[in-house]
């Protein structure tokens, strides 16, 4: 046995010297490292140059930009989280929900005029749903009966409206409390507020212009629903990790 098994290995080591050697496959996947040639200098400046390429945003006002960003950190930090925390301590649960709901079903008024600027007949017609079914049903917007029949908020405001007609974003702005922004959607987050109070639903406007408590619960309500919480993301590019992220997603809602 051991006989036969020295013969074997005798003849498979002698195919293996007398074999021709292997070429490299035309698309150069049998040795591929054989073909790879480095240059790690060039390598490293030419990712790092399209990386700051792929993530440039215009911002020619960012001296005046990150001084404000920090003051809405500090604003967030001092007055917004804290006034949120006693916002859920004093509130009920269900009485934060019916609030949303109610400055939700507002925003529809936006979102139905900038739905037709835009042509976008199945979301005006959306919209109108909505309007209707919680306004009437949900008691004025403080229950949401049309999510439950499956009309989903498709929010649509005036930056959009410009954007979808061709205008560019402009320079990148953060507005004070507001946080992230750019000349376009500053310039549409003006109209649609002119566009509440000329509509007047539900009477808001006129409401709020006299009694300052409803315009502080309505801004209270924003923070209390949004998620986002400085210096979470731990990072200390932050602030160019937030401009990216805000000017990308709006050209996506913009396509959308």
């Amino acid at each position: 046995m051991a006989r036969y098994l020295s013969l074997l290995l005798a003849a498979l080591l002698s195919g293996a010297l007398h074999a021709e050697p292997r070429t490299v496959d035309d698309d150069g996947f049998t040795h591929p490292l054989r073909e790879l040639r480095f240059n790690p200098g060039l390598d490293q400046r030419e990712f790092e140059r399209a990386t700051f390429q792929a993530l440039a945003i215009y911002d020619p006002f960012e001296s005046f930009n990150r001084r404000m960003y920090h003051f809405n950190y500090r604003l967030d930090q001092w007055v917004m989280l804290p006034v949120v925390r006693g916002y859920q301590y004093v509130t009920p649960r269900f009485v934060r929900t019916g609030v949303s709901n109610f400055f939700s079903n507002l925003g529809e008024v936006p979102t139905l005029a900038n739905s037709l600027l835009q042509l976008k007949g199945k979301r005006a017609m959306n919209a109108t749903a909505r309007l209707l079914f919680n306004t009437i049903l949900g008691v004025g917007g403080l229950w949401d009966p049309a999510s439950r029949m499956g009309l989903v908020r498709q929010p649509e405001d005036f930056g959009q409206t410009l954007g979808h007609w061709g205008l560019p974003r402009g320079p990148y702005l953060i507005l004070p409390a507001l946080g992230p922004s750019n000349l376009r959607d500053a310039t549409g987050l003006a109209v649609d507020f002119s566009l509440e109070r000329q509509v007047d639903y539900l009477s808001y406007a006129q409401a709020s212009g006299g009694e300052f408590g409803i315009t502080a619960l309505r801004l209270v309500d924003m923070r209390y629903t949004t998620s986002f919480r400085y210096g979470q993301l731990n990072s200390p590019f932050e602030y160019e990790q937030i401009r990216y992220v805000y000017s990308r997603a709006r050209e996506l809602q913009v396509a959308e």
